[in-house]
């Protein structure tokens, strides 16, 4: 006798626990890698591009089936904005990118204690970079917030232009279990060509999570810039400003072009192959 297996489906739970895991993943590689070149001198500006981009990569890989796997409030508030994904579920995916970060920021931060103790025993400037961004990633380059603002804007909008192009199925979109490998190397690029005037966090949660778990544990300036500046709202609000510029820009010079095509994937979600 034929059995047919059970369609599991999904919940807003099973779904804000995949957008945990996978921003989880992303926070270990990518502030796990600046602790590694900060305190312990191992590596440099390409090797934490790379390992950011990788753990793109893996995070999307781990909620990509669930989610799409944002890993970002402003690509979900973009893809709510232009992609018709739930607006219900914008507040419990961005919590749990939050949330996810702010835990692998503490496992980066317990497991590096003694490096970053060694290195910067007042917790100061010298090493809060390893969780948060800063204008000029902490030097003085001319940068100040609101160079850092503009630098956020345009960084996110040229994330969500490229995330929408990779994962368009109208466009000439990589198939689905390549997707992840190009948004990481899309990381990758922004990084090693944005990365000087504000590090990039072109992510709320990558920068509050960390920067929240870093102020807790003893960096009492953890909300300000080197030049003693509220900065902590910068990389929250300009990348959700920049992805919807980034998602409109696509739309209006690429996606209203394109043939239409059958859309039978939940917005906001990477499309899964068929098979006949």
């Amino acid at each position: 006798m034929a059995t047919t297996e059970a369609v599991k489906a999904k919940t807003l739970l099973g779904e804000c626990c995949a957008e945990f895991a996978g921003t989880f993943i992303l926070i270990l590689f990518g502030v796990g890698v600046v602790a590694q070149v900060v305190a312990g001198g191992i590596g440099n500006h390409d090797s934490i591009a790379w390992a950011w981009g990788l753990g793109v990569t893996l995070g999307v890989y781990t909620a990509g089936r669930m989610t799409g796997a944002h890993l970002n409030p402003a690509v979900t508030v973009a893809l709510a904005a232009f992609r018709g994904f739930s607006w219900r579920k914008v507040l419990p995916y961005s919590l749990s990118q939050f949330l996810g970060a702010f835990v692998a920021a503490l496992v980066v931060r317990w497991n590096y204690t003694e490096a970053i103790g060694k290195v910067d025993p007042g917790h100061t400037i010298k090493t809060q970079g390893i969780f948060s961004t800063l204008p000029g990633n902490g030097a003085d380059i001319g940068v100040h917030m609101w160079g850092g603002f503009r630098d956020q804007i345009i960084g996110t909008a040229i994330l969500m232009f490229l995330i929408l192009a990779v994962t368009d199925l109208r466009n000439t979109a990589p198939a689905a279990n390549l997707a992840p490998f190009i948004v990481g190397l899309i990381v990758v690029g922004i990084g090693m060509a944005w990365g000087t005037n504000a590090g990039y966090a072109i992510n709320p949660a990558r920068d509050f999570g960390p920067r929240l778990a870093s102020f807790l544990t003893g960096y009492g300036t953890a909300f300000k810039d080197q030049f003693g500046d509220i900065y902590f709202w910068v990389p929250i609000v300009a990348p959700i400003l920049g992805a919807l510029v980034g998602a409109l820009l696509y739309d209006l010079l690429v996606g209203r072009n394109l043939p239409i095509a059958d859309a039978d994937e939940e917005p906001g979600r990477i499309p899964e192959e068929k098979t006949a």
